[in-house]
């Protein structure tokens, strides 16, 4: 079966609209572009908004900590919520990333949602170790 039938609703506006950047090096540097935007507004929003502030220390934890229990003693190193102006911002951002990453799907016959059900799989499989 063709997985070009298949495609996510999602994806299938993506092609629709995908016009200018066909080239599969033309959406790869839009996809690394669009990736450097959502780190920059994340940056800006502790910088220049200040309605997040990141705490960038070394994590640690008991040694005899169980490898399940790990979570327990690790953050995310950002403390305060985004303002509804950086919100809006790095939703735009990430949307944006969403877009190339549904193009560089649909250049290489992909399925997005297979990627992410198989993604979604190898987390319930390998736990804690899917990303070491």
């Amino acid at each position: 079966m063709n997985k070009k039938n298949n495609k996510s609703s999602f994806q299938k506006i993506v092609d629709q609209y995908l016009v200018q950047h066909r080239s599969i090096f033309d959406v790869l540097t839009k996809y690394q572009e669009s990736n450097a935007r959502v780190n920059r507004a994340i940056a800006k929003a502790s910088t220049q908004c200040g309605c997040i502030k990141i705490k960038s220390e070394k994590q640690t934890c008991p040694p005899d900590v169980k490898l399940n229990e790990i979570s327990k003693y690790m953050n995310s190193q950002v403390e305060g919520s985004l303002c509804d102006n950086c919100k809006e911002i790095i939703e735009t951002e990430m949307g944006s990333n969403l877009f190339y990453t549904a193009a560089i799907c649909n250049i290489l016959d992909l399925n997005l949602d297979d990627v992410t059900k198989k993604e979604k799989e190898r987390i319930a499989t390998l736990g804690i170790y899917n990303l070491s």
